[in-house]
């Protein structure tokens, strides 16, 4: 009897109504550091039929169009705002060089790609930038794999026909040098036609989309969210910098896989557990400065580069923690 190593990973667009929150929260932090490299930034956005609501916390010199931003972004809608400054007792411990806040963050990167990710990470992101570039749209694709035979397909984008979105997707398959199984199973708009999508047809949140964000579903998650926070919260930085970690093991011990484990406590600089995991086995990770500081410096993480970071995925691309 064969062996049945199915994964499966998706990819949404950014026109998906929780990317478009995450590219509002992360557009409004690069707003902050275009201003003030220094700013304390902690975004979040809830949208959706016809509002936008930004909340959370920001303490900086600088003067942001908060609304400007969520209609760039999210066109015609109404933008409600709640901002407050960082609280004092957590930027007591921030002050003097500590974790914004306690966290454990998963690194990775493998031999399955180019790009270091998990091969049904990168198919459905791939399809999925395909199929944006023919219709810019709220759309969603995901991939199945049989070791590294596709063996299913699900593609939905909004104001793409049926035929021809099966016929795209196709024809993608058919272009690149994959292994697709001979009674693969594709799925365009599997529900029907649509052309209500986006914050007409739902509601979006900011952080909601952790596993496309990170490595895909099968790879630990560790910290929160990303998008809307300054590099002062290790949820971030520290996540990036486990990246970086991960990539330079499997590069300098010609290794297959590599995992990384770094974890903080609130107020303090150095992590509490830094664990690298090369082919099954576990070490200390040794000569990095993981203070949020030292990571900061290293990654130059005090510029405006993040609204792009929240289309398509924080890793495989090229960014200061990939190269």
């Amino acid at each position: 009897m064969s062996k049945i190593n199915y994964r499966t990973a998706e990819s949404v667009s950014p026109k998906h109504p929780d990317k478009i929150c995450d590219q509002i929260s992360d557009a409004v932090l690069d707003a902050y550091l275009d201003q003030d490299e220094q700013a304390r930034v902690a975004i979040d956005v809830a949208g959706g039929h016809g509002e936008v609501f930004i909340t959370g916390e920001v303490t900086s010199t600088a003067t942001v169009d908060l609304s400007a931003i969520a209609h760039r972004l999210a066109g015609d809608v109404d933008v409600r705002v709640n901002i407050a400054e960082q609280s004092h007792q957590i930027a007591q411990g921030v002050d003097t060089g500590g974790a914004g806040d306690q966290g454990i963050m998963v690194g990775y990167a493998c031999r399955e790609t180019p790009e270091m990710l998990p091969l049904e990470v990168v198919l459905a992101r791939q399809l999925n930038q395909h199929l944006y570039s023919i219709w810019p749209y709220d759309g969603k694709t995901q991939v199945t794999l049989d070791g590294d035979t596709v063996v299913g397909v699900v593609a939905s984008f909004q104001h793409a026909a049926t035929l021809e979105l099966e016929s795209s997707v196709k024809q993608w398959l058919k272009a690149r040098d994959l292994r697709v199984g001979t009674d693969v199973k594709i799925y365009a708009n599997p529900a029907g036609d649509w052309s209500i999508g986006g914050f007409e047809a739902d509601a979006g949140l900011t952080g909601r989309k952790l596993a496309v964000d990170n490595y895909g579903p099968r790879i630990p998650l560790g910290g929160g969210a990303f998008s809307g926070k300054d590099p002062s919260k290790v949820d971030r930085s520290a996540a990036y910098m486990a990246r970086r970690i991960a990539v330079d093991y499997l590069r300098q011990r010609q290794a297959n896989e590599v995992y990384v484990w770094l974890s903080y406590a609130i107020g303090v600089a150095e992590p509490v557990e830094a664990t690298v995991v090369v082919d099954g086995v576990s070490e200390k990770v040794v000569g990095y400065d993981l203070t949020p500081s030292g990571i900061i410096e290293r990654l130059s993480l005090r510029q405006p580069i993040y609204q792009q970071t929240a289309r398509y995925g924080h890793f495989g691309h090229d960014f200061n923690w990939e190269k």
